[in-house]
């Protein structure tokens, strides 16, 4: 692989170290004979994320740039990120506002994605709600166990009583915590690892607070619509049930307790 990033780039590799991370790629950071240094992502599917980081790129939304895209090799620029994501609320309440200018006539995207084994099922819709229901609750139902598929089924059932049938389709990142957030002292330099779709813009934010505890005054700066806290629990149990379907534990505490706040 490091051989074909070298041809590719039109240099020699001279190191490569593997980093943490990527469920669908493996990913390394290489030094080049020419001094540069990039970061080498390997996998089935980053042709798919280089469409992704286009995308985002063509709405002013900061990501790297790709060096080199080619049979399942994507080399992208290395950004830097030595600062914390807690001293750059307010550019990300900007950053956010670009990428979810960014709109379609439909939810979902064009292909199905994933987050490792679990399947990310994007076909196109215009009802936000069917959507919802299918491809980010009742996906899970196979492969929970029963009580937490039943809850899940109820919430379902009923999912047009708690968001609406069709907000504007903003583009979004789809994997939104503070890992995948590139930060410069109290900038964003660059979103990495997205999992694209159109949908509700709030799920971004419902991703963020997962492992994130922003300031109001962040979600002050993005204008939500009003009753965008009590949606937040619908739309944290999405990535919720992907972990408790990758890691178990805790995480299905945690989906129980969103099901809770809603009632089911």
């Amino acid at each position: 692989m490091f051989a074909r990033a070298g041809s590719l780039l039109g240099t020699q590799v001279q190191s490569a170290a593997r980093l943490s991370g990527g469920d669908l790629s493996s990913v390394s950071r290489i030094v080049l004979a020419d001094g540069r240094s990039a970061i080498a992502k390997h996998g089935p599917k980053v042709a798919m994320e280089a469409v992704m980081l286009e995308t985002m790129r063509a709405n002013n939304v900061p990501v790297p740039h790709i060096l080199a895209v080619e049979n399942g090799l994507l080399i992208l620029e290395e950004r830097s990120a030595s600062g914390r994501v807690t001293r750059s609320w307010s550019h990300l309440a900007e950053v956010l506002d670009h990428l979810h200018a960014l709109t379609s006539q439909h939810y979902g995207w064009p292909q199905d994605y994933g987050f490792g084994p679990v399947d990310i099922a994007n076909a196109r819709s215009t009802d936000w709600v069917e959507f919802w229901a299918e491809n980010r609750l009742r996906c899970h139902l196979a492969h929970v166990e029963p009580h937490l598929a039943q809850r899940i089924a109820r919430l379902a059932d009923r999912l047009g009583d708690f968001i609406p049938k069709a907000p504007r389709p903003a583009l979004l990142h789809g994997d939104l915590w503070s890992g995948n957030i590139l930060t410069e002292q109290d900038h964003v330099s660059g979103l990495i690892d997205p999992a694209c779709y159109y949908g509700d813009r709030e799920v971004d934010l419902a991703m963020l607070s997962l492992f994130d505890q922003p300031p109001g005054a962040f979600y002050d700066a993005c204008g939500l619509d009003d009753g965008w806290l009590e949606r937040q629990p619908i739309y944290r149990l999405w990535p919720l049930l992907v972990h408790v379907r990758l890691f178990g534990g805790a995480y299905h505490q945690q989906a129980g307790a969103c099901l809770d706040l809603l009632g089911f």
